[in-house]
């Protein structure tokens, strides 16, 4: 059964979370990337867009959370409320930028479930890369691969300070019906 996810809102990404942030109440919503469980302790690498977090279930201080985090598999939606704390010394990650912290989940919602992938989202090297037309067939999953993420985000970047330089050169964007765009000077003044 899915959770509703009603008016809850995310507070955080899953990329932003640095020791600065201990002891905050977060809210997180992303894709589970992995699962682990040790028993009495469910771990998540929690994805969006922005970043990995890892969020721990602990059966102890949070049991209704903690059985219900066995039920997600990779790709599941999920949203996660819980406090952010600082990873013990030997437990830190110095390959995620949020490495040096974890967030102790007190509820899960499950908002979609997900059918186990064709292809692994997460690898290390571009040998092991799924077949280019199966990766075509299921674009919607292979545009979630961090590799495609900071290519889409660099491409943002770069035309979002295209249009700024020419808006403040007095250009305006004009789309035509068909969705193509032209530059088109706007006049100044009177005497440009």
């Amino acid at each position: 059964m899915l959770d509703n996810l009603g008016n809850l809102r995310r507070t955080k990404t899953c990329g932003e979370l640095r020791l600065e942030h201990v002891g905050q109440k977060v809210v997180l919503m992303g894709w589970v990337a992995r699962r682990r469980d040790f028993g009495p302790l469910t771990f998540f690498d929690l994805r969006d867009r922005d970043g990995v977090t890892q969020v721990v279930f602990n059966e102890e201080t949070a049991s209704e959370a903690h059985a219900k985090a066995k039920q997600p598999r990779g790709e599941y939606v999920v949203a996660v409320r819980g406090e952010v704390v600082a990873r013990e010394e030997g437990a830190r990650n110095p390959k995620l930028e949020t490495g040096e912290v974890e967030v102790q989940a007190s509820e899960l919602w499950i908002l979609n479930d997900a059918r186990t992938p064709p292809f692994q989202l997460e690898v290390a090297a571009p040998e092991v890369l799924a077949a280019e037309d199966l990766r075509l067939k299921y674009r919607y999953l292979d545009l979630r691969r961090p590799q495609l993420q900071a290519n889409l985000k660099l491409r943002h970047r770069a035309l979002a300070e295209i249009r700024r330089y020419m808006d403040e050169q007095g250009y305006w964007e004009i789309r035509s019906s068909k969705g193509s765009s032209r530059a088109s000077s706007a006049p100044r003044s009177a005497s440009s």
